[in-house]
């Protein structure tokens, strides 16, 4: 009989090799980010959540897309989408799908974009152009979107209140003539542009101040914008 030691010399091989086998490896970013993701989706949320019932002017209004564009800093494009979509799937469930999409569109969509520019460090001067002409979209998807549920045409209201700027205007300026439809509109326009860009301006502000302290700094701004906050960083 032979003893153990004259056993398979393949057998006691295989028995090392598995022996030798370490169980498989959990990367350990996945679970924080994906927590991160959904806290900062969350978060997003609860902004417009608390600013539809609770308006508090543009100071809530500014941090909207700010969250989105974290989670692209931080963990890249797929994480903000997923992020994005879990807000809008949040809000759908607490707010219904009209409110939903009013804030998929723009600022879900907006904070994805942001990310994507800061993340390339492209400047100032084109992450807001960008972002306001998703801005401006987005107004004029809410006007459609308005007149469809609703059947009112929020831009008759906006041509009317224009109308009476530019009749008092020209008042002042002593002008006799009154406006023409086409300058009207292309005023309406131009303000909703204005208006936009401005937002957009904010909102790297504010970001520029609040990620610099998370440890996730957006390019930074034009040198007169550093001069007039008097920022050094």
């Amino acid at each position: 009989m032979n003893d153990a030691s004259d056993a398979d010399p393949s057998v006691s091989e295989s028995f090392d090799e598995q022996d030798n086998l370490s169980p498989p490896q959990v990367r350990a970013d996945v679970p924080l980010r994906m927590v991160e993701t959904a806290f900062l989706a969350s978060t997003a949320s609860l902004l417009w959540l608390i600013n539809s019932y609770f308006p508090l002017g543009p100071v809530l209004r500014i941090f909207f897309p700010v969250p989105l564009a974290l989670v692209y800093l931080r963990w890249g494009k797929r994480a903000a989408w997923m992020a994005t979509l879990v807000s809008t799937l949040l809000l759908s469930v607490l707010m219904g799908p009209t409110r939903s999409v009013l804030f998929l569109v723009p600022f879900g969509l907006m904070g994805v974009l942001l990310g994507a520019t800061w993340q390339r460090r492209s400047p100032w001067i084109v992450s807001i152009s960008l972002g306001t002409l998703l801005g401006v979209l987005g107004f004029f998807f809410y006007i459609w979107l308005l007149w469809i549920l609703s059947g009112e045409d929020l831009w008759v209201y906006t041509i009317t209140q224009m109308t009476d700027f530019l009749q008092w205007l020209f008042v002042k300026l002593g002008w006799l003539a009154e406006p023409s439809i086409l300058l009207i509109q292309a005023f309406a326009i131009a303000s909703v542009f204005v208006s936009n860009a401005i937002y957009l301006f904010t909102v790297h502000l504010a970001s520029w101040f609040l990620l610099d302290r998370l440890g996730n700094p957006i390019p930074r701004p034009p040198n007169w914008v550093q001069v007039m906050m008097d920022y050094e960083g």
